[in-house]
């Protein structure tokens, strides 16, 4: 692909090589998985060097786009979006006990839910930006407050029946940090903090004293998700127990590529970080973590020359990649719950990677078009 038709003042190389990198340390970390994985699955860092070709073909053609035109229409996209999130609970592939992907003969499997992210960032930031100028009192906070919550709602609830749990907190981190940033007084977060934690009281109260009540309100199936989920406070289960065995014992410098020296689930996906970790060592990790911690910065840092409605774009974006980066390496070292939340850039995904260069491109256009 050729960058030369847009000058340099146009292109972040601070963004663009980070990326580049991103991409190597993905390649190379699914062909690792691959020893892991049956035979089925040896051709999927082909297929991810193909996604990432198709992104940076996609970066360019958005970088010439006219978000405001986009604007415009993304209340139809915001419909279209959750039109195809109930589609996919009726014609959707099942695969691991969720119906997430559409399968696509010849092509693959699609997730709606990974472009929704992109419209629901968008459309909280139109929501916002159009109370940018009013006063700040209790009844124009709670109408902004109430009407966001309510876009945010829609598209996870659809997700909640899929089910995919870990979208969910990831939509919710994305509206949080943007009211944040709108500047919504911080009474309101108490609020909210304080209506999270009586249900978080209450719903696990159910959960461990009163299963057989708890199984009649949600189900079996929403019983087994919440156990799941908990395994990692005991550091049970085999997938972290393994991954864990693996980064623990690899040392400074790893086993060496491909030769990743335990089995765990999905080394491709959700546990990529444990296979690049159990290869490279603790040093080439943690010059990942800070590549990674450079590219969020570096986002940020572009985000603070901005008018309200661009800024707060960027700050969706920010929220949206950091909390996916946290939550993932959290639960590969077993600091946190294991929840199916893949690394961005890194894990193997065709519609995850997609949509994370579709926001690079929506990135790199707000930044050639409307810096300060």
């Amino acid at each position: 692909m050729n960058f030369n038709s847009l000058n340099k003042r146009n292109i972040d190389y601070k963004i663009i090589i980070p990326l580049i990198i991103f991409c190597i340390i993905s390649v190379t970390s699914i062909y690792s998985s691959s020893e892991l994985l049956s035979i089925h699955y040896n051709n999927l860092f082909i297929k991810q060097i193909i996604w990432y070709c198709i992104g940076f073909i996609l970066i360019k053609l958005i970088m010439k786009i006219d978000l405001e035109v986009i604007f415009k229409h993304i209340n139809i996209l915001y419909i279209i979006g959750n039109v195809l999130l109930a589609l996919v609970l009726i014609f959707g592939t099942q695969s691991n006990g969720a119906k997430c992907w559409f399968s696509i003969p010849g092509i693959g499997s699609f997730q709606p839910s990974e472009f929704v992210k992109i419209i629901l960032i968008l459309m909280l930031a139109k929501e916002l930006n159009k109370y940018e100028k009013s006063k700040k009192n209790f009844i124009n906070e709670f109408k902004i407050i109430l009407r966001c919550l309510i876009i945010t709602l829609i598209p996870s609830i659809l997700i909640f029946l899929e089910p995919d749990t870990g979208m969910i907190f990831i939509f919710f981190s994305i509206l949080i940090i943007m009211l944040f940033i709108y500047g919504i007084r911080y009474r309101w977060f108490a609020i909210m903090l304080s209506i999270t934690l009586i249900f978080l009281i209450i719903f696990f109260t159910l959960f461990f004293n009163y299963q057989e009540t708890f199984i009649n309100l949600f189900g079996t199936n929403f019983f087994y998700r919440i156990d799941r989920l908990l395994d990692w406070k005991n550091g049970s289960g085999m997938q972290l127990t393994n991954a864990l065995a693996a980064n623990g014992s690899a040392g400074l410098f790893g086993y060496g590529f491909r030769k990743t020296p335990i089995y765990f689930p999905e080394p491709h996906t959700d546990f990529i970080f444990s296979v690049f970790c159990s290869n490279f060592g603790f040093i080439l990790s943690m010059l990942l973590i800070l590549t990674i911690a450079y590219f969020d910065f570096r986002i940020i840092h572009i985000s603070s020359n901005l008018q309200l409605k661009y800024k707060l774009i960027l700050i969706g974006i920010f929220a949206m990649l950091l909390f996916q980066q946290i939550q993932n390496i959290g639960m590969n070292i077993g600091l946190l719950p294991i929840t199916g939340i893949t690394l961005p850039f890194i894990s193997y995904g065709g519609s995850s990677l997609i949509s994370y260069m579709i926001l690079i491109g929506i990135i790199l256009n707000i930044q050639r078009k409307y810096c300060k």
